[in-house]
């Protein structure tokens, strides 16, 4: 090659490096002014969709397709003093080829040393913009005929939340923060990732001085309105639900939760969300619950939920799972309108708890697939039966469970719940040998305060234990007609008498009636103890199920036992003791009017003397118990009418109670009259007095003792 030719390329190869370093410097700065109005474009976009005020640093390009982004800030237009996110710096990936079509496309995010400030007061806030639709009708006052439309609400927050989801991001140093009248919240999350939909990170939350630490990983697909999510505890540590602890005092955590949404639609302004949820190692805590954690180690629920005006439901489809225990229930919670007086509390703040729950209706139908017997013990929670744990069976049981509650129809109360055994055999027992009713057993006595009061044997070991038929027959039927009417014919439990009780508690927002049956007064007092918790209630249910259905003791053993265990006044235990206190009497001694006495104290033994007035005279409130349940008996064949007819309100008590019932009377000229004590007798419920028929025209089943303002005279 001559050098002339040499010479050539060199020049060709000069001009053609001149030419790329023009061309690449004229696409370096077209690529930036075009990246300058990619942002300005997507600053105005963002700024037509909400009420905001973006602010972008300078925007550089730091290799061929990433840009950074020094700083970003987000200020609502209402509130242009408050800014509601800023970040120190941004990095974007941009592809060229959309910057040269005209439309830019964004992947990548990546966000570094951002802070999220939310607040909210009474009448605004700063952040509900971000979910609620541009275009959407003003707030307009709220129709109390109606209520809350449930499912558009979610639907809001769903479709906000989704839609501001971006299919790849990376926040560093992220800060979010909310403040309100009622709530403080402080997130942290040193590294929470999107990639490729797929999530990971780490959250340290302090809410309401609640702290958690948690680790958060799963999939989203915003497009599709699709979730799966798992939430862990770092370092071991449980994840405590901070709003249940503030709100009602519960303790209510997990060591994993796993959320999946799979399905969302809206029609006609009802929201249908289908999805599952499952958590290990959930436990409750709340002192009118029970007296201990209730653990369930493992449970789940694949719902199908559906929300709409002023009402929330879990359809058909729903299956809930204790361990391998299923369930399927089918849910529906309705708020109904309100009274005007309620209504006018609500709009000044001053609504009780009860009134707030003033038109509210419930139903709800649950039944479990057909379980094996060892499966459905597994299934219970921990420390929610205490006595059953470890207990085995045979065969097969099936629950199932009604209830339709109506609020403002209390007296509408529907609820039945029963477990159905298919050849169905105990064949080890738990903690505690049921068996023991059978047998000469310690009995120990525990006033309201859990204190021990004595222990004594129960049996014929004991001087002190009275037979069954031993027991005058004027007792015993005085006894099972004002306490437990069916008590030699029901399975444990008098469904009427239960329900009506409930209304009584719901009315009085208290545990004013236990419509115990005498069954579930005996388990109560030898297996269980007095706290008056919901999950005492249940074991004790399951206790009387299991020893009513499997015929594990005899009706005139259980009544045996009753008899000599029960209260009958301060210290006095047993029928012996009892009938010695106050009558001086062996109890196969004891005359009706004698026996009807010791019938009505039952309820409330410490208050023995209280049915009598100060000069020693029965008060008109235990008159009428006495006549009522005499009445009953000669009804139902229990007494002749010449036995009924005996009856007697001079009682004499020759026993080591006349002391404190016939108190010294001080001379009184005027008589002070005195309004008689009907605090001494609850009402009790007289269900199937008859044996299941029908009770009389005329026959209250209800004894309410009427007052009386001059004390009663023969």
């Amino acid at each position: 090659m001559t050098s002339a030719t040499k010479k050539k390329i060199g020049i060709g190869l000069g001009i053609l490096v001149v030419l790329l370093g023009v061309a690449l410097g004229v696409f370096l700065l077209k690529r930036q002014q075009l990246l300058d109005y990619a942002l300005q474009r997507a600053k105005a976009k963002v700024e037509r969709k909400y009420p905001v005020t973006l602010t972008l640093g300078t925007a550089r390009f730091t290799d061929l397709n990433t840009v950074g982004i020094a700083g970003m800030s987000m200020v609502p237009t209402a509130a242009p003093t408050d800014t509601l996110l800023r970040a120190r710096n941004m990095t974007v990936s941009l592809s060229v080829k959309s910057l040269f079509a005209g439309r830019p496309v964004f992947s990548n995010l990546e966000i570094n040393d951002a802070q999220l400030t939310a607040r909210k007061t009474a009448t605004s806030d700063n952040f509900s913009f971000l979910y609620k639709k541009k275009g959407a009708q003003p707030a307009t006052p709220r129709d109390t005929t109606k209520g809350v439309n449930y499912g558009l609400l979610v639907n809001q927050l769903l479709e906000g939340s989704f839609d501001n989801i971006p299919e790849e991001a990376d926040f560093r140093n992220f800060l979010v923060t909310f403040e309100s009248p009622r709530h403080r919240a402080r997130i942290t999350m040193p590294r929470l990732a999107i990639e490729d939909g797929d999530i990971s990170g780490q959250v340290t939350a302090v809410i309401d001085s609640v702290e958690n630490r948690v680790g958060v990983q799963g999939h989203v697909e915003p497009g599709d309105y699709a979730l799966t999510a798992e939430v862990f505890g770092l370092g071991r540590r449980p994840v405590v639900l901070p709003y249940v602890l503030r709100r009602y005092g519960a303790r209510v955590q997990f060591d994993t939760l796993r959320l999946s949404l799979t399905d969302k639609e809206l029609d006609d302004d009802e929201l249908t969300v289908r999805g599952t949820a499952s958590a290990a190692n959930f436990i409750v805590n709340h002192p009118k619950l029970s007296d201990r954690d209730v653990r369930f180690p493992r449970g789940g629920i694949d719902f199908v939920a559906r929300l709409g005006q002023a009402f929330a439901a879990l359809d058909k489809g729903t299956k809930v799972t204790l361990n391998r225990m299923e369930f399927f229930p089918v849910v529906s919670v309705r708020k109904l309108p309100v009274n005007e007086r309620v209504i006018g509390k609500m709009v000044n703040g001053l609504r009780s708890r009860s009134e707030a729950l003033a038109g509210l209706q419930v139903k709800a139908d649950v039944e479990s697939a057909e379980t094996p017997a060892n499966t459905f013990f597994e299934a219970l929670p921990e420390g929610m039966f205490n006595t059953l744990e470890g207990m085995q069976g045979e065969g097969t049981l099936t629950y199932r469970l009604h209830l339709a509650l109506d609020m403002n129809q209390l007296d509408s109360l529907e609820f039945n719940s029963g477990l159905t055994p298919k050849n169905f055999r105990i064949s080890r027992f738990g903690r505690e040998n049921l068996n023991k009713l059978n047998e000469d057993f310690p009995y120990t006595a525990y006033n309201d305060k859990g204190d021990s009061i004595k222990t004594f044997t129960v049996g014929p070991s004991n001087p002190k234990f009275t037979p069954y038929n031993e027991v005058a027959d004027y007792l015993k039927g005085a006894i099972m007609t004002a306490e437990d009417p069916r008590f030699m014919t029901h399975k444990g439990f008098m469904e009427k008498a239960f329900v009506k009780s409930a209304i009584q508690n719901i009315k009085e927002k208290r545990f004013a009636r236990g419509g115990s049956t005498i069954s579930m007064q005996l388990v109560k007092n030898v297996f269980l103890t007095r706290q008056k918790t919901v999950t005492r209630k249940i074991e004790e249910a399951l206790i009387v199920w299991l020893i009513e259905n499997t015929r594990l003791v005899s009706k005139e053993r259980m009544f045996e036992v009753y008899l000599n265990i029960i209260e009958w006044g301060p210290k006095i235990y047993g029928v012996n003791e009892a009938a010695r206190f106050y009558f001086d009497k062996q109890p196969g001694n004891l005359n009706l009017s004698e026996s009807l006495y010791l019938a009505s104290i039952i309820p409330r033994p410490k208050r023995y003397q209280m049915s009598f007035n100060q000069y020693g005279e029965m008060r008109s409130s235990a008159r009428y118990f006495h006549r009522l349940i005499a009445d009953l008996m000669e009804r139902k064949g229990m007494i002749s009418e010449e036995a009924r007819n005996s009856v007697t309100y001079n009682l004499s008590f020759p026993g080591r109670a006349h002391g404190s019932i016939f108190r010294a009377v001080r001379p009184d000229t005027t008589r002070t009259v005195f309004a008689a004590d009907s605090s001494q007798f609850e009402p009790l419920n007289l269900i199937d007095l008859l044996g299941g028929q029908a009770p009389d025209a005329g026959v209250n089943t209800t004894i309410t003792p009427p007052a009386t303002t001059t004390p009663p005279k023969e």
